[in-house]
């Protein structure tokens, strides 16, 4: 696609790999509670990184952890951990490894008493996107996303700080955050309102 209009992610322009995430993933709205989860962990483990690092990584990352899996996930051990930290396909870091195996647990655990991960997110916005509507700078966080991370460590997450949560949030179209210059931004929009 050459003479559109994207976001201006540092470091994207060019990479093929990047380009079709933002141009196909990020910012549509997902509703299912396993790719939330899926996409929550991969969110941790960028913390300190750039996102295109997990990007390279997210199938290895697929394959390491069963598929982001929560049952098989959350059954993980002292072999799975040693397993996780000799794999050189994905972020080797024991608090990250162990966040996302606790994690398994407690979408399990809310799963078990009733609550939907994905209705628990969602209704942080009441259902519906939100439509900033940027037109260059894009905040690292909101207080929106304070509330989302705080309930988030409230219910035990691990590397969910506010940051973390809004890239979560962004990624995941709870709040459509292409830039309206960027040629996503209106299909983007769209899509939030069915």
């Amino acid at each position: 696609m050459t003479g559109i209009v994207r976001c201006a992610w540092r470091g994207m322009a060019g990479v093929d790999l990047y380009e079709a995430y933002h141009d196909t993933e990020w910012g549509v709205p997902e509703r299912d509670s396993r790719a939330l989860w899926e996409k929550l962990v991969l969110d941790g483990f960028q913390a300190g990184l750039s996102w295109i690092t997990i990007l390279k990584k997210r199938e290895a990352f697929r394959a390491a952890f069963d598929d982001f899996d929560p049952e098989a996930v959350a059954r993980y051990g002292d072999a799975d951990r040693a397993r996780l930290m000799a794999d050189p396909g994905i972020i080797r870091s024991n608090a990250k490894i162990d966040a996302a195996i606790s994690g398994a647990r407690i979408y399990l655990d809310m799963r078990e008493r009733g609550e939907d991960f994905s209705r628990f997110l969602w209704d942080f916005v009441d259902g519906k996107p939100l439509q900033p509507g940027f037109a260059s700078a894009v905040p690292a966080e909101t207080p929106l996303a304070v509330d989302m991370a705080k309930a988030l460590k409230a219910k035990g997450f691990k590397f969910c700080g506010p940051v973390i949560v809004y890239a979560f949030m962004q990624a995941v179209g709870i709040t459509n955050d292409h830039l309206t210059s960027c040629f996503r931004h209106e299909a983007v929009r769209r899509m939030g309102e069915d």
